[in-house]
């Protein structure tokens, strides 16, 4: 009901600069740029300082971005309002998605619940990026912007910080370049790894990969292990294609990046993967969750 333009400068103030700001709304840093100054034009004062480190609020921007606040949050409820006295009302979920993190396999279960049962729930899909800074960001407003989202949950912190609902366990495969010398075949053994560099996730971060480093360390020396600079995004397949290396990848990513084929390896190693969602989920939620549990589970 506010302006865009509104919505967009208390987004920007929120996550502390555009980029992180265009992260949040999948769009570019100049186009967040470019609302703010369409605001500051049309205010006719400056809303905010730009540094290098970010954004910081003028005063005037600072009381500008405290009553906002106010409003959305009346908007908001008015909507809701105006939608119960319409006997429209229904409980809005919201499911991020990304391209490594999409919530078809969420949206998968939730298409086989009852027709009665969706009824009571609307929807709604929240776009994030992969990026280090804006899933950083995006895990900050769980519980708030973002209901929910779905990925590989195995990391130490997320089953320290959040909620995790899981779906089902993903075999741990190697992803490689389509012109590697292992490409062609249909599933690799220890021996084929031998001599060659594999791409792993730091240690510290996942228990089921720290088991994987271990049992190469121990028994696979021959097996040259690349610490990955951070966690699995867009960039990090990149790297795997360009430096002609393998990556330790979830089966479920198979088909993420075109110049690289996906292989099952013959050790036990699997990966849960499942929704992930704040401890402090609202009633609303948890009865959604509750049904994709019961409806998972039959």
């Amino acid at each position: 009901m506010l302006h865009p333009h509104i919505e967009t400068f208390v987004l920007t103030v929120d996550c502390g600069s555009f980029s992180k700001a265009a992260a949040a709304r999948f769009c570019s840093p100049v186009s967040i740029m470019n609302q703010i100054n369409a605001l500051e034009w049309h205010m006719g004062f400056a809303v905010l300082e730009r540094t290098n480190h970010g954004v910081t609020l003028t005063p005037a921007g600072r009381s500008l971005y405290e009553d906002a606040k106010k409003m959305m949050v009346m908007a908001g409820d008015a909507v809701r309002q105006a939608r119960r006295t319409a006997g429209v009302e229904r409980a809005v979920v919201r499911l991020g998605t990304s391209f490594l993190r999409p919530c078809k396999p969420l949206l998968d279960i939730w298409a086989a619940c009852d027709a009665e049962e969706q009824a009571r729930f609307q929807i709604s899909i929240v776009p994030f990026d992969d990026s280090p800074s804006s899933l950083a960001a995006m895990l900050q407003s769980l519980g708030g912007d973002i209901d929910c989202f779905v990925s590989p949950c195995d990391a130490f912190v997320w089953k320290k910080r959040y909620a995790i609902c899981p779906l089902a366990q993903q075999r741990c495969c190697v992803a490689l370049s389509r012109k590697h010398r292992l490409a062609t075949k249909k599933r690799l053994t220890w021996d084929d790894l031998e001599g060659e560099s594999l791409m792993l996730v730091r240690r510290g971060v996942s228990p089921v990969l720290d088991r994987l480093r271990n049992d190469i360390e121990l028994n696979r020396r021959k097996v040259q292990i690349i610490d990955m600079p951070h966690i699995y995004d867009a960039e990090a397949f990149n790297l795997c294609e360009q430096r002609g290396c393998l990556m330790e990848t979830p089966e479920i990513w198979a088909d993420i990046h075109p110049s690289l084929v996906t292989l099952p390896v013959e050790w036990e190693y699997a990966m849960p993967y499942g929704v992930i969602y704040a401890r402090n989920a609202s009633a609303v939620f948890r009865e959604f969750i509750a049904l994709v549990m019961q409806y998972r589970q039959a």
